[in-house]
């Protein structure tokens, strides 16, 4: 199995403007990018269910370690 990471923007409710990123790492049977980005959305909506003060405003896949800190 290898990994991918799941990188959400969020904004919270309150503060439209105050947005964030969050990594999710997520297993994967082929490690790839683009299906990642076709099973996200249940991850998404599971993760979203569990911080209703924010809200995801976008999200993109990578490769563990591909993006260095960036947060």
């Amino acid at each position: 199995m290898a990994f991918v990471e799941l990188i959400l923007t969020v904004c919270a409710l309150s503060q439209p403007s105050a947005c964030d990123e969050r990594k999710l790492m997520l297993e994967s049977a082929t490690g790839s990018t683009s299906n990642c980005m076709m099973q996200a959305m249940p991850y998404i909506a599971q993760w979203s269910g569990e911080h209703p003060n924010v809200q995801v405003t976008r999200w993109r896949c990578v490769r563990p370690g591909s993006e260095g800190d960036r947060i």
